[in-house]
C-alpha cells in the first residue's frame, strides 16, 4: 500500500519538528517522492548520516510501502 503525502509529511515532522519540508509526489502514485528537508538535526552530519536519520524516521517503510524517495537534506544557513 502506498504512503500518502500527508502521512509522509507527518512522519518527517514528528522526527524533525523544526524542519522546513517540501515534498513532491513525482509520479502521482504515492510511491515516488522527492523531499527537501532542512533541519538543525542535520548540522555537523555527513550526507549519509542525514539520510540515515530520514530513513529511521520512516520506520522501515523504504523499499516496501515507499518505493523511491529522492532526498535533499541540510542544516539551516
Amino acid at each position: 500500500m502506498p504512503v500518502a503525502k500527508d502521512d509522509l509529511e507527518r512522519m518527517l515532522k514528528e522526527s524533525f519538528p523544526d524542519a522546513t519540508l517540501r515534498i513532491d509526489d513525482l509520479a502521482g502514485d504515492g510511491d515516488h517522492y522527492r523531499a527537501v528537508i532542512v533541519s538543525e538535526a542535520f548540522r555537523g552530519k555527513s550526507r549519509i548520516q542525514q539520510h540515515q536519520l530520514v530513513y529511521a524516521a520512516l520506520g522501515g517503510r523504504m523499499g516496501g510501502e515507499l518505493h523511491a524517495l529522492a532526498l535533499t537534506t541540510s542544516a539551516p544557513n
